[in-house]
């Protein structure tokens, strides 16, 4: 039996770029862990994490525009989950990032988001010039 294979299993849902749609990534996350036994710690760094993406996606990436859409991408493999949020915006400069912690910027509004995803998942990848996150988390 060969013990390499690679199974998954794929979950889409697509927004409009408003906040009040933050409700519905909730509901997808919380259906996600009943029916796949997600435990409560990553749980919640799952929700923070994934919440945070979709907020920065529909308020920075998409300023807010309800023509414009947010795709939710949840993908199931043997070890992990992967979580792909993209948005229809123009993407950012992800490698120069200022650190929130730093002392002069601590005081600074927003910026807290992409360090509280890097602190939450396991991997943190950009893609397609900062249009699209992914949000890997590893099941022990």
């Amino acid at each position: 039996m060969d013990t390499n294979i690679t199974t998954s299993t794929t979950f889409k849902i697509q927004i409009p770029s408003m906040l009040e749609n933050i409700h519905i990534v909730e509901s997808f996350i919380d259906n996600a862990k009943e029916k796949h036994q997600i435990n409560e710690d990553m749980y919640g760094n799952i929700m923070i994490a994934v919440t945070e993406s979709v907020n920065n996606a529909i308020t920075h990436g998409n300023q807010q525009d309800k023509n414009k859409k947010v795709n939710l991408i949840m993908e199931l493999q043997n070890h992990k989950i992967c979580f792909k949020i993209e948005d229809e915006g123009n993407g950012f400069d992800y490698q120069h990032l200022q650190d929130p912690t730093a002392p002069e910027n601590i005081s600074m509004e927003g910026g807290r988001g992409v360090f509280l995803m890097k602190n939450l998942a396991d991997e943190v990848n950009f893609y397609d010039e900062g249009r699209g996150v992914e949000l890997v988390f590893y099941i022990s």
